[in-house]
């Protein structure tokens, strides 16, 4: 069985253009966070919203990564209750973190959740994400933490993470757990996430040898997080790196067999 459906997949008779597009952006969106290694075996998860409604796509609970097509991908309110017909439930543990964020952000059209050892790495320390590297000095002032409360299964909850991502924040570092971010759509939530684990692994690796870190002064660090979105809401930098990871991908894959 084929997992990883190419872009010219032929449009099923009851799919519309946009959705089924979205449909097969996000089930690479998938594949790429297990080629990358970054999967929590069948937990977290990643959602799109359809564009005009307040549905969102998200990964059948128990399934991998390298699992998920994009026809079996479930159609969710922003309450987690399915409104078409599928043989696979999500997971709720996932619906109060997706839900409240689509519902409430209307510039967030993607949202990726992982803990990676890297990531939740950097959630356990009480500074959290610094800024003195690369890619670290890129995520200046788009970093929000959230304390935890357990897993996040109740709506209670929601209204205390919205109001620690705030209004203008990309990404949530869910203390002692993990981190969400999200963007206006696949592609440049896919970088984000890219970004924020190269700089949780730097910063975990820099961490680990003697010596003092050079520091970054904020004007420049804010300076690089300026620049990156510049680049990243400017044109097709994002597409373009979502396309050629996907192609790494696959040209992988074939390579495999």
């Amino acid at each position: 069985m084929d997992m990883h459906p190419a872009p010219t997949d032929l449009l099923p008779a009851h799919r519309d253009a946009t959705e089924w597009a979205l449909r097969q952006q996000l089930a690479d969106c998938y594949h790429l966070v297990d080629f990358f290694g970054w999967t929590e075996t069948i937990f977290n998860h990643i959602s799109a919203r359809l564009p005009g409604t307040e549905h969102y796509l998200v990964n059948p609970f128990g399934l991998n990564y390298d699992e998920v097509t994009p026809e079996n991908l479930i159609k969710v309110d922003v309450n987690g209750r399915k409104v078409e017909d599928s043989p696979f439930d999500g997971n709720p543990a996932g619906f109060a973190l997706h839900g409240a964020i689509h519902a409430a952000r209307a510039d967030i059209h993607c949202v990726i959740h992982t803990h990676t050892t890297a990531v939740s790495a950097i959630a356990l320390k009480r500074a959290g994400f610094g800024h003195d590297d690369f890619y670290g000095a890129q995520l200046t002032g788009r970093v929000a933490y959230h304390d935890f409360e357990g897993i996040t299964l109740f709506a209670d909850e929601k209204p205390r993470m919205l109001a620690s991502l705030g209004a203008d924040k990309h990404i949530l570092v869910l203390r002692n757990h993990g981190v969400a971010v999200g963007e206006m759509d696949i592609p440049r939530t896919f970088f984000l996430l890219w970004t924020v684990q190269r700089a949780a692994e730097i910063q975990g690796a820099a961490g680990s040898i003697p010596g003092d870190n050079v520091a970054l002064p904020r004007t420049i660090s804010q300076r690089c997080a300026d620049l990156t979105q510049q680049l990243i809401h400017g044109n097709d930098f994002a597409e373009k790196f979502f396309a050629a990871m996907v192609r790494q991908m696959r040209a992988r894959q074939r390579r495999l067999g």
